[in-house]
């Protein structure tokens, strides 16, 4: 059978958040014809095997931390069977299996046209689509976007590294492990980490250094990493992997990871039921075709695109995580909507673009964090140092007023003020409800909030959030 042909005003390489937002405004709103194609289930990374998924199983480790707290509050609560995870995993995945519904819904609703397939480039407008009968169709594009997200790394040069599973294979496992390990220092690993060990895992973390989130604030890294190992999360710091082999001698699903760390310079061995690589993404690159088209791609392979996502093609933009450049969902979205304003919205729309200064993130840990702007080390190599002023604070929150010392977990904040005027240029919050104190705190910040902006404020009492509009 002869190759279909189509030809389309924009077509969007990449059904994860950033295709599809771009995708949905240039069809919906100003009725360009619009094709996106995808060759796993829509939603990306972030629906399927990321934010949505990973949240709603921070909300069962956040329940098991409660019905530990309950007996604190006056509560008798027994728990008369194990977390259910195989019960728990199967729902989620319904969850999960829903939203992709309602993702091609709303494709259909704006008109744009699903192709489900793996696409690749074979020119500066033209691409070819492998579809799911093994069959292929070309389309020729006026705007083509490459969105098509990344994927976790698995190390080489580890002998059995592959027998370990990534962020991905997570949300695959069928049982709870009883033992497992986690490789990274950054948001998966941590987040991971902490569900595991809230729902019950023996669960061992291995970082490369002293502290994990080293991309953030030191207030931060220094205390969670130390309130994670009061939790009863084994770190092992300072850490190299040297081979993952299968147990023989408990079998099963037992393997074995050679390692060292700080307190086992000469190496040592542990068995894990599970063995997790959260060590980082790469771009989704390999058979897109980039060559054929003459797109450029720098560090790691990711795509270059400017601040406008104008690739160093003519006609053909890219944005998320593929491209490298502040690698989160509602980042992606946001420049998925900016893009296709100023691909198809007219001349009102010429410079659109978006700004990716002060963009507010939360890693959902144990407690979680929260941050937007600059940590004090970048700001004081900015500015200055006579130019900084930091502000913080230290406390317990009131909810755990209730428990025992040894059982209450840190709250920390910080504000870093720059210039006469103390424009905050950072802050680091560390605690209960971090995320959601962060979301509206980030819009004053964005608008430019100095300190004293936030003083003029009143007080919500008796709240955490209030001590950023208290600090002294």
């Amino acid at each position: 059978m002869a190759p279909i042909h189509k030809e389309c005003d924009y077509l969007v390489i990449g059904g994860g958040s950033g295709g599809l937002a771009s995708a949905r405004r240039a069809s919906g709103v100003y009725g360009a014809k619009t094709i996106a194609i995808e060759s796993n289930r829509l939603g990306g990374t972030c629906v399927n095997v990321g934010c949505v998924p990973k949240k709603v199983t921070w909300n069962a480790a956040a329940i098991a931390e409660t019905i530990h707290a309950a007996k604190s509050y006056g509560f008798s609560v027994e728990t008369t069977a194990p977390f259910d995870w195989k019960a728990f995993k199967h729902k989620r995945d319904a969850y999960v299996k829903r939203l992709n519904g309602i993702y091609e819904r709303n494709l259909d609703k704006d008109h744009v046209e699903y192709i489900h397939g793996r696409a690749r480039l074979t020119s500066p407008d033209s691409v070819e689509v492998k579809l799911d009968d093994g069959s292929t169709t070309t389309v020729k594009a006026k705007k083509i976007l490459l969105a098509t997200g990344g994927h976790p790394t698995i190390p080489e040069g580890i002998p059995g590294s592959e027998m370990g599973i990534t962020s991905d294979g997570f949300f695959d496992l069928e049982t709870q492990p009883k033992c497992v390990a986690l490789v990274g220092a950054g948001y998966i690993a941590v987040e991971m980490a902490g569900m595991f060990n809230a729902l019950g895992s023996e669960t061992h973390l291995f970082i490369r250094h002293e502290t994990f989130l080293r991309q953030f604030d030191p207030m931060i890294q220094e205390s969670i990493t130390k309130e994670y190992e009061r939790l009863g999360i084994h770190i092992h710091k300072n850490s190299n992997q040297t081979k993952f082999e299968k147990n023989t001698e408990k079998g099963g699903d037992w393997k074995t990871l050679h390692y060292t760390d700080k307190e086992h310079p000469d190496g040592a061995t542990l068995d894990v039921e599970c063995l997790l690589w959260g060590i980082g993404r790469s771009p989704e690159v390999e058979d897109l075709g980039l060559q054929a088209a003459g797109v450029k791609q720098g560090k790691k392979g990711y795509i270059m695109a400017d601040d406008y996502q104008n690739t160093n093609v003519e006609n053909i933009y890219s944005l998320g995580d593929v491209s490298g450049k502040v690698e989160l969902t509602p980042v992606a979205i946001a420049a998925g909507r900016k893009l296709a304003d100023r691909l198809f919205g007219g001349p009102k729309y010429k410079d659109s673009k978006l700004d990716y200064t002060n963009i507010p993130s939360a890693v959902f840990a144990h407690p979680e964090v929260g941050t937007i702007g600059l940590s004090e080390p970048e700001a004081r190599e900015k500015y200055g140092d006579k130019n900084i002023k930091v502000y913080e604070s230290d406390f317990t929150a009131m909810y755990y007023a209730m428990m025992e010392p040894e059982e209450k977990a840190p709250t920390k904040y910080k504000l870093v003020c720059y210039g006469e005027e103390e424009k905050i240029v950072g802050m680091h919050i560390l605690g209960v409800g971090s995320s959601e104190i962060l979301q509206g705190f980030g819009v004053a910040i964005k608008m430019g909030a100095r300190k004293s902006d936030f003083d003029s404020c009143v007080a919500i009492h008796p709240t955490s959030a209030e001590e950023l509009v208290t600090m002294k």
